[in-house]
């Protein structure tokens, strides 16, 4: 206490302090005073209050205190009077076990008798069942249905409830009542069998769908219940749950798959175009079903089914899976284009699954796609080394076509300006053009690829040009009477670099983005100066064939002009001129004609 007080003491004397630093505070000493006064006098009610609601709820606190003292003492002589009241009845309990027995067997009456009925009906319901099942009256046979298995499982319910040990009496009610399985099963299948058909029986009956949907709901609501049951009892009935609903996901899930299988109606060998056609079924069919799925189908079911979200999930992984099993055949080349086109572009555009009919329900950019990118980028590959190939093939037989055309006894084509000039440019930018465009309807990347692809292949095609046409001017310099239209193919041949060199700068410029011309234009250079080789060697050899016949002229000049001053027809033989034997005949017309054609050369 004094210690408090002193830091009491102290804390006011630096408070005072405080109020006190300059003369003229000393005139509100008196104010300072009573403020301090009513603060004092604050803090000592509230301080008082406190201590009030303390002892308060002291005094209380003891007040319960001392009751509970008094129950429990209560309590506790209770329990004393009700154990000395238990040990003296237990004789009694024991002189009970008759009247125990004789409720067990009242209440197994008492089941019986309420269900007997039933019971004695049950042959001729099971009967009524079979015959309503039969006749498509799903609904009806299902209520009596419903009749057998609450009579069986309420007998078997009272038995297990009574002694659950019994198997003999659960056994025997369980074989008086074995034909409701049988009759349960049989309308599953019919069930089965309607789902199967649910695209066509909900145009042709829609209300018989809805008896399903509402028969499948029956029995979902009695699961519940008999598994809520199971929680307080443990009983269940044999049978069940039947899990319905789960079991009508899994048939419509397996109807479109089979949908999707069943669409293939040829194979490689009878139908080239075999994928195609299948992937266009596939289409089609997919497309009709979502619809009527749409429109239809989801006012047959409620909504929690959520039934159209979900044949949306299971026709995108029917299609996914066959999409799969598609690409893990040995496809061709234009079967690839067509099974990538298919699920990279048709499949969310707007002639599937894009479709202005799906909306808002579809949206396209939520589906995730039906070949992983590993499996696609697989495919592309195959693709990619298949079109290379083809395109060598291509190109050879093109330039060994065009080499036949070289030697024939006929002149080359000629363009609209009357240049000649041979197909084999045309045939190769047609193959290109086509392979570019499939490429396109892929992807932007595979177009490209394709097209360095292409470039690269006439490159090299261009240096096996160059060395063919080597040949062909060999061919012809070791006999110079063959081919026949040498010089006029020798020009189509340096016509044809002109065309092939418009044709590449026109196939990059159409097929070929800015921003990666730079990259693929690396191989123009090269392709240029080849072109530019091979018709700088074909002008080469055109001077040549010309200075060759001009040496041959001469070379007959000189021997025109020896036989001439020389010649005699001798004794016996005739003159070429005249067929007379003679002399020489100097004015002969042989040799008039021979100066004509020479003379100019002579001179």
């Amino acid at each position: 206490m004094k210690e408090t007080d002193r830091e009491a003491v102290a804390t006011a004397v630096q408070r005072v302090a405080g109020m006190l630093q300059r003369p003229d505070q000393l005139d509100k000493v008196e104010q300072y005073r009573r403020r301090e006064a009513r603060k004092k006098a604050s803090v000592e009610a509230r301080l008082k209050a406190a201590i009030q609601s303390q002892l308060d709820g002291v005094r209380t606190g003891l007040s319960q205190l001392h009751s509970a003292l008094n129950d429990v003492t209560d309590i506790q002589r209770s329990l004393a009077d009700v154990s000395r009241d238990w040990r003296q009845s237990i004789n009694t309990v024991e002189s009970l076990k008759d009247v125990k027995d004789a409720v067990v067997r009242h209440s197994q009456l008492a089941a019986a008798v309420e269900n007997l009925k039933n019971i004695f009906s049950v042959p001729e319901i099971v009967r009524e069942t079979q015959d309503l099942i039969e006749q498509g009256a799903l609904l009806q046979a299902h209520r009596k249905l419903m009749d057998l298995e609450c009579s069986r499982d309420g007998l078997m319910y009272e038995q297990y409830r009574m002694d659950s040990g019994n198997t003999r009496d659960m056994t025997l009610i369980h074989g008086y009542f074995g034909s409701t399985q049988g009759l349960s099963d049989e309308l599953a299948k019919q069930l089965w069998m309607v789902l199967q058909r649910s695209l066509v029986t909900v145009r042709r009956d829609p209300t018989l769908l809805v008896s399903v949907v509402r028969i499948i709901e029956r029995e979902e609501k009695i699961d519940r219940r008999i598994l809520d049951r199971k929680k307080q009892t443990g009983f269940v009935p044999p049978g069940r749950p039947k899990n319905w609903k789960e079991k009508m996901f899994a048939i419509l899930d397996r109807t479109v798959t089979t949908r999707i299988e069943g669409t293939q109606a040829d194979t490689r060998e009878s139908d080239k175009m075999w994928l195609v056609r299948h992937l266009e079924i596939i289409r089609k069919y997919v497309l009709d079903d979502l619809i009527v799925a749409k429109n239809l189908m989801v006012q047959c079911f409620p909504p929690h089914y959520e039934i159209f979200r979900n044949l949306l999930s299971m026709y995108h992984q029917a299609l996914s899976t066959r999409m799969q099993e598609l690409a893990s055949e040995d496809l061709e080349a234009n079967e690839i284009v067509s099974l990538l086109t298919w699920v990279l572009n048709t499949y969310t555009s707007a002639e599937m699954m894009g479709n202005a009919e799906l909306a808002p329900e579809v949206d396209v950019s939520t589906l995730e796609p039906l070949l992983s990118p590993d499996v696609v980028s697989e495919l592309l590959d195959t693709y990619m080394s298949t079109l290379t190939s083809n395109i060598i093939a291509w190109l050879r037989k093109a330039l060994e076509t065009d080499k036949k055309d070289w030697l024939k006894e006929t002149e080359p084509e000629a363009d609209q300006d009357g240049y000649y000039q041979t197909t084999l440019p045309a045939i190769v930018f047609q193959m290109f053009e086509q392979n570019l465009q499939v490429a396109a309807q892929i992807s932007e990347d595979l177009k490209t690829k394709v097209l360095v692809l292409c470039l690269q292949q006439m490159n090299s095609f261009l240096s096996r040009y160059k060395d063919e046409t080597q040949s062909y001017k060999e061919q012809h310099l070791r006999d110079r009477q063959h081919p026949h239209c040498y010089v006029q193919y020798v020009i189509a041949i340096i016509n044809n670099c002109q065309t092939f060199k418009e044709s590449i700068v026109s196939l990059k410029r159409k097929y070929l983005k800015s921003d990666v011309e730079a990259g693929v234009s690396l191989s123009q250079p090269s392709m240029d100066g080849i072109l530019d080789a091979i018709a700088k060697e074909g002008c080469g050899s055109l001077l040549e064939e010309v200075f060759l016949d001009l040496e041959d002229m001469q070379m007959q000049a000189k021997w025109y002009l020896l036989l001439r001053g020389t010649a005699r027809v001798k004794h016996g033989s005739t003159c070429p001129c005249c067929r007379r034997p003679g002399d020489r005949h100097a004015d002969s017309s042989f040799w008039r004609a021979t100066d004509a054609s020479l003379g100019t050369l002579v001179d």
